[in-house]
This record gives structure tokens, sequence and C-alpha cells, in this order.
């Protein structure tokens, strides 16, 4: 079923690939980032107002964390970032991903494990897979020899986690355990069955557990039933949607990310939003984003 809200745009980052949108319910805030202009953004819908730090090396996701710091993940590792001082530190490296590599998305699971992805820089290789942080180490843990990595993406009941193969066009689900293992890693959604030219980008899941990815290449969301079926699309006012976050102070507002790299003159006339932070309300709520556990 198409859905047709009132779409707004709320910051106008011009982002050449906004990614990551995250709420963060402490402060009442999203983050998201401009992976390629290396810039992480917060965005404030109660004064409407938006500020960006500049990173130090190419951003793919932040997290927040106890102790009211974010966790990030940038091309050469995680860092941390404090919010008042507006510092990037460097907690550690990711050990053996190759030098042509970086980090892309990220989320967190009910217990405050970190699940994240790395990709090829150059979008070709499959160099890229998904790794889980915990009490201070990296554990290589899920899909690997992937292009493009999205995700992970876990159920609010943290039965569940959602990997997505972008080039592949595919979203893979595995049960994952209380003590952070999962089990055999399936198919979930073959998006080129419902969407030919598009990508699937970032996965989220909803409280009704349904899960809802990016369109990049298809100017929309999609929302698919835990059984993965198609059952929404949502048409956005721009080519490349990336990813999705619920936020708001109800969990209702659905903020999404937007790309320009890949756009030319003819393309930018033609997507007018492109590039910015986009906000729709469908009534349906999100699930509280955890916070990340940094040892």
């Amino acid at each position: 079923m198409a859905l047709s809200p009132t779409i707004s745009r709320v910051v106008d980052a011009k982002s050449l690939l906004g990614e990551g949108p995250v709420w963060d319910d402490a402060r009442q805030v999203l983050w998201f980032v401009d992976i390629k202009a290396k810039r992480l953004w917060q965005y404030n819908p109660a004064t409407q107002a938006s500020w960006h730090a500049d990173a130090p090396g190419q951003i793919g996701w932040a997290l927040p964390a106890k102790g009211g710091k974010l966790l990030c993940g940038l091309q050469s590792g995680l860092f941390v970032f404090d919010p008042d001082s507006r510092n990037f530190e460097k907690l550690m490296s990711v050990s053996g991903e190759p030098a042509g590599n970086r980090l892309n998305d990220a989320c967190t699971d009910p217990w405050g494990r970190v699940w994240f992805g790395s990709m090829d820089d150059a979008e070709d290789a499959k160099s890229g897979r998904f790794y889980m942080f915990e009490a201070g180490a990296i554990k290589a843990l899920g899909p690997s020899q992937i292009a493009i990595t999205n995700g992970p993406a876990s159920s609010p009941s943290g039965d569940r986690i959602y990997f997505t193969d972008t080039l592949g066009k595919q979203i893979m689900v595995a049960a994952l355990s209380r003590d952070g293992s999962l089990g055999e890693i399936r198919p979930f959604a073959d998006i080129s069955a419902d969407f030919p030219d598009a990508f699937p980008d970032g996965p989220i899941v909803d409280a009704e557990e349904h899960v809802w990815t990016g369109l990049y290449l298809g100017a929309a969301a999609a929302r698919y039933s835990p059984d993965g079926k198609l059952v929404e699309k949502v048409a956005l006012p721009a080519r490349d949607i990336t990813k999705l976050a619920f936020g708001g102070a109800d969990l209702t507002t659905i903020f999404a990310t937007t790309a320009t790299k890949d756009l030319d003159d003819s393309d930018m006339t033609a997507n007018c939003a492109a590039g910015s932070l986009l906000a729709f309300d469908l009534g349906i709520r999100g699930a509280p984003v955890t916070l990340a556990r940094l040892g």
C-alpha cells in the first residue's frame, strides 16, 4: 500500500552521503552523518536548530552511549565523541580491515552491544563484513564478503537481527540470543523482486517488529512485515534515500537521510530535497534506542 504523508525538509544539510540517523532520547535530538563530507550533525526538532562537527575522517555512524558521549564509526576505527567539547577521541582500530575499507552503518541491540559493518569505500570489492562490539572488544560476527554492508538492525525484542547486502539487493535475518550469539543467517526480503531498479540501504525495525529500508535510486522507503512481505511504501522527494529513524517525544516522527553524491545537475533539479534531512509522520511508533556500552 502506498502512503502519502506530508513530507518536511527539516535540515538543508546538502549532504553528499547523508546516513545513520538515530534518536537521542536523553537530549531529544537527532544525530546523523554526512559520510563523504566527514560531518556529524545534530538536529533539535523543538527549536529547529542544527549544527555539525567536523570528524577526523569519513564517519559512517554515531550512536548515543552511556555517560553522555557518542560512539562513532570512522574509516580508521571506533571513536568517542563528546557533544560538549565537540571533540573526537579514538577508542580502537578494527583489526584486519583492508586499507580501502571504511565503516558504514550500525545499531545497538537491547543489551547495549553495538553491531556494525565495514565496506569497500570504492563500492566494488566484496571486502566488507559485520562485527559486534562488546565489553571493549570487537568480534567478527555475521555475513561477510559483501561490497556494501548496511545495518545491522536489531528487533526491539532482541530476538532477531537484520543484515543488508546492498548491491546484492538482499536483507538477511538471524536469530539473536541474549548472549550475543547468532542463529542461521537466512534470506528475509529480496528487494529486487519489489523494486527492480532500487537498492536497499539502511534498515531499521519499528515497535511492531516491521522492517523499514531506505531505497537508494528508489525515491522511497519501504516497510516489510516480520515474515518479509512488502506492506507499505512511502514516496519521498529525493532519489537516493539512505536510512530512516524514529524520533520525537512519542517516537512517531520518521526522519530520513538522503544523498547527492551520484546526482548530476539535471538530477538535482528533479530531486529538490536531495541532501536534506526529511521528516514525516504515519502514526507508526518506533522503538527506543538502547545506549551503547563503551566498556
